[in-house]
């Protein structure tokens, strides 16, 4: 006999479902095309799924995520066309290296773009996750969970009031799709020395006050549940934690 014929048929059938399940859900009136990475450099661990797919309105997908997903980020492109055009340019806003799947070590996404972002089973046994800004604004999305844990969020449509300095790229009606951050701007000439960057001299969350930010206040204002510039952490707004131990499930939901 063979050892199969030794389990009991039920335990044949049981689901083999190891990780969590996270959801991504597009609620926006038009096709996105959500993208996954993973910082391969803080840890080899990657969720079950490609790192983008196509998503059409009102369709969700879920997959597999390990326990101890590390570093990792999942934002929406808009406006790809991946047949004429290579690389980080098929896409409007949010495109990558790599297409429709983004490469696994340099697909990161180019600004400016809305990004949910998630490190599970770190300090103190949490689950951190967070809707960054610091990047930009694209899409808005909401980070929601199955076991009560507080929700993170930018749900305002921030691209038709976007500061004059802060937009671009537009659509071809003219019509603003993205909202750079004061960062990526680069409103004051000098990314590598920036308080709107929080770089150089102002590297740290006492050299880089939120008061030094350009535009924060557009951009907390709108969405208070998101990051909104890099040591955003002092609002006590945007960044998110929940007992590692509940397991959570994790949906993101585009224009929720």
């Amino acid at each position: 006999m063979s050892n199969l014929g030794m389990i009991p048929l039920f335990l044949l059938f049981l689901p083999a479902v190891f990780g969590r399940q996270f959801t991504v859900r597009n609620s926006c009136k038009d096709t996105i095309w959500p993208a996954i990475f993973t910082d391969l450099n803080v840890a080899p661990n990657v969720p079950d799924h490609p790192t983008g797919w196509e998503a059409k309105p009102g369709t969700s997908v879920t997959f597999t995520v390990p326990d101890n997903w590390k570093a990792g980020r999942i934002w929406g492109r808009s406006t790809c066309n991946f047949a004429e055009k290579p690389g980080p340019n098929s896409c409007l806003t949010g495109g990558c290296n790599g297409g429709l799947d983004c490469d696994p070590r340099t697909g990161t996404g180019v600004p400016p773009a809305t990004v949910a972002e998630w490190t599970l089973e770190a300090d103190g046994n949490r689950d951190f996750y967070d809707v960054s800004l610091v990047d930009g604004f694209n899409l808005p999305m909401r980070i929601t969970n199955n076991k009560g844990c507080p929700v993170a969020d930018c749900p305002n449509n921030l691209n038709p009031n976007c500061p004059s300095p802060l937009v671009g790229p537009r659509d071809s009606s003219g019509n603003p799709v993205g909202c750079k951050s004061a960062c990526f701007a680069n409103l004051d000439g000098n990314q590598g020395n920036s308080p709107n960057c929080c770089s150089g001299s102002h590297n740290t969350p006492q050299t880089c006050p939120a008061s030094g930010v350009q535009y924060y206040s557009y951009f907390k204002n709108n969405c208070r549940n998101a990051y909104a510039y890099a040591y955003d952490e002092s609002s006590e707004t945007a960044l998110w934690t929940c007992d590692a131990s509940l397991k959570a499930d994790y949906t993101l939901t585009f224009c929720p």
